[in-house]
């Protein structure tokens, strides 16, 4: 279990990645870090890059160049220590019809090894406003409710201190999104990192440093 990183450090580096889908290069010689008590904010226009860049900084896209570091250590070779210190939404919410809201929750802590029990899977749903809706299967609930299920993931794994988001503010309502605004300004108040996509007009809980994807060179932006 890793404890809270004191404010400055770096978590995760990346280092002169490169990127091609297809035969197309979306990105080339980016380098950036995130550190503890940060917020990123990657933006590009459509085809950019922009989820590409969130699934090699989860390890689950390999890089065309560069690499990836957790912590100092490439998140190769440290895959269980990374994947224990990550929660990763992605822009398909990852929820399955046939399960009710607790059971999808119960599943993918089982798939992270978190020994969770049934009251803390309630608080989790309590936390997004969706405990009503606990047993019901995800198949009755609208978009915006599946979405709150798979971020009350978020909720899960205390210990973890990097979240990665892909659109997650996709199909909630102002509510769902007061609560997820939320969420980010307390990880990043306890020293986590949150590294994010987002199309929507949003008006962040916390500072925000921005990293423009685009033809050129990716720039990060700081805050102000």
């Amino acid at each position: 279990m890793n404890g809270p990183a004191s404010p400055g450090s770096v978590l995760l580096e990346a280092i002169d990645l490169q990127c091609e889908r297809g035969h197309r290069r979306l990105f080339e010689a980016l380098s950036f870090r995130v550190q503890a008590s940060q917020c990123m904010h990657i933006v590009g226009d459509n085809g950019a890059g922009k989820t590409s860049l969130l699934r090699i900084l989860c390890g689950l896209l390999q890089p065309t160049a560069g690499e990836v570091r957790w912590s100092g250590r490439q998140i190769r070779q440290a895959r269980d220590e990374y994947g224990a210190d990550l929660v990763y939404v992605g822009h398909l919410n990852g929820v399955k019809d046939d399960l009710t809201a607790a059971e999808n929750l119960r599943a993918w802590a089982a798939i992270a090894g978190l020994g969770v029990g049934g009251e803390t899977i309630g608080q989790a749903l309590e936390l997004l406003a969706i405990d009503r809706f606990a047993h019901w299967r995800a198949a009755q609930l609208s978009q915006g409710q599946k979405r709150r299920i798979a971020l009350a993931r978020l909720t899960l794994a205390p210990a973890a201190r990097v979240w990665i988001l892909d659109e997650p503010f996709t199909a909630l309502d102002w509510r769902g999104v007061e609560i997820l605004n939320r969420l980010i300004e307390r990880h990043i108040g306890k020293g986590g990192a949150v590294v994010l996509t987002t199309h929507q007009a949003w008006q962040p809980p916390v500072s925000v440093t921005r990293l423009q994807l685009g033809s050129e060179a990716a720039v990060a932006v700081p805050p102000g």
